[in-house]
């Protein structure tokens, strides 16, 4: 069968990316939806919700156990033989039903990537990419072993950070990463450190703006939460410093927070190789996350999908166990959690009206189960897919025969 011949799933219980539907019949051809309307035939049994959407990965790093520490595996292999990992881990993430991945902190390798995916080189999820744009001795600059010579550009004055924006822009960057603390896993800084100059990220967010590119602020601090509303970004990343002084230009913003939850558990609880400084500078985080998230989420501050996986802590696969430990942080409802990794998350990526829903015109990007998630988050499971969709094409699993069209 092509692509643009016409495909149907009928009798399918569909929770559409904001309210359940019922027993439906789906149709689509060349990778969009064509018509989502009510099935006369009996339910098979199946149901059907659109692909997840994780907001913040990191897809850069080995999709095979590595002896050593991973930035080792980053230092020697080449770009060419990191690329088939890179895709191998977006693939992981697909198989997991999440169709659409936004890495933050890409590079030209994400970036072509990408490209293959997009024009059908190589079957799979879509991929946006954030070009980084850190200080020398900041978070971005930190993963690296100080004394290798070859590093991914920083900026250090306004003018570097406009001119790394449009080196970025010239490759096909979909948007731009700052960061406005230290972090947990970088190497020998401060979570509270600051990073850039006021003038060096007003500018970044100034020229990314002028080319069309959002921008995604890491942050860990009050302070630097207070750096990233000023100068206007366009998502907060991790968010683990906000205040209830904040809630109010938030939620009136409307700016989604990816809290990253499941990654910062694991550091601070030591699971895994995690070092002394990463899992006190983790424990530090959640505490002041801890007191205050519940908090923030029923006042309104929007919280989306990002899970910040890496390979090296959370895996690529783990994004249903972030939602459901979301729904749990938050005391959500199943439904409002996957509206969450859903719909809100294709809003939150400026792709709301493209994915993250299931209607004519949308992407045909969704996930086939066993279950009822939208009632009971717990039926949210990896082990309960039966097959996952991506613009039309079948990534894993199998659908059930197409009736006669």
């Amino acid at each position: 069968m092509t692509d643009d011949e016409k495909r149907v799933l009928d009798g399918v219980t569909v929770w559409d990316g904001r309210h359940l539907l019922g027993v439906a019949r789906l149709t689509w051809r060349d990778g969009l939806l064509e018509s989502v309307e009510p099935s006369e035939t009996a339910p098979t049994g199946l149901t059907v919700i659109p692909g997840l959407i994780d907001t913040h990965v990191h897809l850069g790093y080995p999709a095979t156990p590595q002896r050593g520490e991973a930035s080792a595996w980053l230092i020697v292999t080449p770009p060419e033989e990191r690329s088939l990992h890179l895709a191998a881990n977006a693939l992981a993430c697909a198989r997991a039903g999440v169709t659409t991945i936004r890495d933050l902190a890409a590079g030209e390798v994400q970036m072509a990537v990408g490209r293959a995916f997009d024009e059908g080189v190589l079957t799979g999820p879509r991929l946006l990419s954030h070009g980084q744009v850190g200080m020398t001795a900041g978070h971005g600059d930190l993963f690296i072993p100080r004394h290798y010579p070859h590093r991914d550009p920083v900026a250090d004055s306004p003018d570097e950070c406009r001119k790394l924006v449009r080196h970025w822009a010239r490759e096909g960057a979909d948007g731009i990463k700052v960061y406005t603390s230290g972090g947990v896993l970088s190497m020998g800084d401060r979570v509270g450190w600051r990073n850039q100059t006021t003038a060096e990220l007003e500018t970044t967010v100034d020229e990314a703006h002028a080319l069309g590119m959002p921008v995604a602020a890491h942050t860990h601090t009050v302070e630097g939460l207070d750096i990233a509303l000023q100068i206007g970004v366009d998502s907060i990343e991790h968010g683990t410093g906000i205040e209830l002084r904040h809630f109010a230009e938030l939620i009136s913003r409307n700016i989604p927070i990816a809290p990253t939850l499941l990654i910062n558990d694991m550091i601070a609880e030591g699971r895994g190789d995690v070092s002394v400084e990463a899992q006190e500078k983790a424990q530090d985080v959640v505490h002041r996350r801890d007191l205050v998230f519940r908090e923030a989420a029923d006042a309104g501050v929007r919280f989306v999908l990002g899970t910040d996986a890496s390979g090296q802590f959370v895996g690529f696969g783990d994004e249903m166990e972030e939602v459901r430990l979301m729904a749990d942080m938050f005391g959500w409802s199943a439904e409002r959690a996957l509206r969450a990794a859903t719909s809100d998350a294709a809003d939150a990526i400026h792709l709301g009206d493209t994915v993250g829903r299931l209607a004519p015109g949308f992407g045909a990007d969704f996930v086939v189960m066993s279950g009822e998630p939208w009632r009971d988050i717990a039926d949210l499971r990896v082990d309960n897919i039966v097959a996952v969709v991506s613009r039309g094409t079948v990534l894993t699993g199998g659908l059930p025969a197409d009736p006669a069209v």
